[in-house]
């Protein structure tokens, strides 16, 4: 392999959307489900996105399975790794983001290590440290409302000082408007500060690239799918990889059923089911009796089973925040979520095995379920379905499947047409 840039992800939506970006810049970019098992043969590629479910799980186990990743990554030759987090950098003040930057940062004998989660195509950006969505801070948007990782403090400094164990600082518009060697050079100045990290601010695409450029100098760096954009167009910049066109393979035709499943309870992916439903058959699971033990899947899949021939369904689990917060209150927000998840895992495998060869599936944390379910190791990287979403195609299984991953909020009204109408 000619790999240049490893990447390990906190979870399985956040990987595709890193990975779609890196191929979309022009990185042969492929994707993988865990560490790969030892002589398991990769593509001839130029980045890795190692993706991992740790987002919402034990620090302490996030940083044992994102040492692992990541040391693979260095192994295969990776010169630079980018911890991937989400662009809300969903997390809690126990982590899982700090733990794992301190941990890597350890490892690799890193300097300050470069941290952002912004995206300005994507509407968030960073400024004097604070992360807006749209036009507000974090704290004030409808993603404050994460039901595993609730975010009301958009200043990131403080974020992110809750959860490391080294100070952390700041590098302001002002100076990243002068370039990625002013930014090296604040970096080296919070070096002899002592601090072991740095939030740094980027409003515009054009701060991206040279971010990019200085994190380069570090073997690790935080962030969203933006900076891997910008570490992407900085190794094309400084011809340390040539541009290639996005992986064509996963274009090809796979017929069999399709079938989307929902668990994310965002805005954007309500208004997509509601969107949807007047032009396919629509499930929404009963989810008090599934907490309650009823066998929700088996009768989910005894439903898709009469309607699959006709053409595709989609599974619910997406509730109103108000709604799921009752449930929460009453079963525990860590139970009610592994129940449902691991409800529409089975259902996901469920469908596969009754022919479903097209997957949609909508939320980070239930795609990783799906996928953990359905054993699939990696995929190749194919056209983008929308900002973030690529359509994946599984690599080295005995079935070939496209799938699509994607994060709650992302996405048009129409995504669900959409992605079906691209994956054949």
């Amino acid at each position: 392999m000619s790999l240049v840039l490893g990447a390990v992800a906190d979870d399985y939506t956040g990987a595709s959307d890193l990975a779609n970006t890196l191929a979309q810049a022009g990185l042969r970019t492929v994707q993988t489900i865990g560490v790969p098992e030892a002589g398991w043969r990769l593509p001839d590629v130029d980045a890795v996105v190692v993706a991992l479910k740790s987002r919402s799980i034990a620090a302490a186990e996030a940083v044992a399975l994102s040492r692992r990743a990541a040391v693979w990554l260095r192994d295969q030759g990776a010169q630079h790794v980018l911890f991937k987090v989400c662009s809300t950098f969903d997390s809690t003040d126990q982590g899982n983001i700090g733990p794992v930057m301190d941990a890597l940062r350890e490892d690799f004998s890193a300097g300050p290590v470069l941290v952002t989660p912004a995206f300005p195509e994507a509407r968030r950006t960073v400024f004097m440290g604070h992360l807006f969505v749209g036009e507000v801070p974090l704290n004030e948007s409808p993603l404050k409302d994460h039901p595993l990782n609730p975010m009301h403090d958009a200043n990131l400094v403080r974020v992110l000082a809750r959860q490391s164990r080294h100070p952390v600082g700041l590098i302001p518009f002002a100076t990243v408007e002068h370039g990625g060697y002013a930014i090296h050079e604040a970096m080296e100045v919070l070096r002899a500060e002592g601090k072991g990290a740095a939030i740094v601010d980027a409003v515009a695409d054009r701060h991206l690239q040279e971010i990019g450029e200085a994190a380069l100098q570090n073997p690790i760096s935080v962030g969203a799918s933006g900076l891997g954009l910008g570490l992407a167009r900085a190794l094309i910049a400084g011809h340390s990889v040539a541009p290639h066109q996005s992986e064509t393979a996963a274009n090809m035709v796979v017929g069999g059923h399709a079938a989307l499943l929902a668990g994310s309870c965002s805005q954007a992916t309500l208004e997509q089911i509601a969107a949807i439903e007047a032009e396919i058959p629509v499930l929404h699971l009963d989810l008090a009796r599934l907490l309650a033990g009823a066998p929700v899947a088996k009768d989910a899949l005894d439903w898709a089973s009469a309607r699959l021939a006709a053409g595709p369904v989609l599974i619910a689990s997406s509730a109103a925040p108000r709604e799921v917060a009752a449930l929460q209150q009453q079963h525990g927000r860590e139970h009610a979520g592994g129940q449902i998840e691991q409800c529409l895992a089975e259902i996901g495998a469920g469908l596969v095995a009754r022919g479903v060869r097209r997957l949609i599936v909508a939320g980070g944390e239930t795609s990783g379920a799906v996928v953990n379910r359905l054993g699939i190791r990696a995929f190749l990287v194919g056209p983008e379905i929308a900002p973030g979403v690529p359509v994946l195609r599984t690599e080295g299984a005995d079935t070939d499947m496209l799938l699509a991953l994607k994060s709650g909020n992302f996405g048009s009204k129409d995504f669900f047409q959409r992605a079906l109408a691209m994956m054949r």
